[in-house]
């Protein structure tokens, strides 16, 4: 309830461009195979009609851990974890110098230093390594109410629809299913992304209503 009501009232006195510079990002997996839902795989049928047998669906053993960073106007970074690494203190520094380099890039317009970076309590995230690397990249951490995904916009925004429309098809390789995380983000159109930034604040504000308490999805 604290943290949020530090960032409203931030937001209270800068307004959009408080959100504007945040840069919001997250890793997840991505299967080669993603079995349908129990509602999309659900099929219209007569009563008298003979019931499908069906199978349980897991997911592929194929797959590969994304990282993606993205703010108000779209993607800013995908990057791909390389098979047999895993996400450290070194490789989020490294990923971080990625993103400063595509933020000059992509995102002119804006001061690469002004950027307010929200991201999870992961301990990657949280290191004195990482720190230490923010602090050479100027950048301005917000705060994250520990195991609070419904704080977190990739989380209650973004990988969720992204693995939807991913779900019940196969891929054969890292690549096709690389191409298409990569091609169904590039498609959601910016007012997509701003609304999945602008949603944070009516977040913020029932989780202080509710005195810090969850708040659904």
């Amino acid at each position: 309830m604290t943290v949020c009501a530090e960032l409203l009232a931030r937001y209270e006195a800068e307004g959009d461009n408080f959100l504007s510079n945040i840069v919001t990002g997250d890793e997840t997996w991505v299967h080669h195979f993603e079995p349908e839902t129990k509602r999309q795989s659900m099929e219209w049928h007569r009563t008298t009609s003979p019931k499908k047998k069906k199978f349980k669906a897991i997911p592929s053993a194929g797959k590969v851990m994304a990282t993606v960073f993205w703010d108000s106007e779209g993607v800013i970074l995908f990057d791909v974890l390389p098979h047999g690494a895993t996400i450290n203190s070194e490789v989020y520094c490294a990923t971080l110098r990625k993103l400063k380099k595509r933020v000059q890039r992509v995102r002119r317009h804006k001061n690469a230093n002004e950027l307010l970076i929200l991201h999870d309590n992961a301990r990657p995230h949280t290191s004195l390594r990482t720190r230490e690397e923010l602090t050479k990249l100027q950048w301005t951490v917000l705060p994250h109410p520990p195991y609070s995904p419904d704080l977190a916009p990739s989380d209650f925004h973004l990988f969720g629809p992204m693995k939807d429309a991913l779900r019940g098809k196969h891929y054969a390789d890292d690549g096709e299913v690389i191409d298409a995380a990569r091609r169904w983000l590039r498609h959601r159109p910016v007012e997509w992304y701003n609304a999945g930034i602008q949603a944070l604040t009516s977040r913020w504000r029932k989780a202080v209503a509710l005195n810090g308490e969850y708040v659904e999805k």
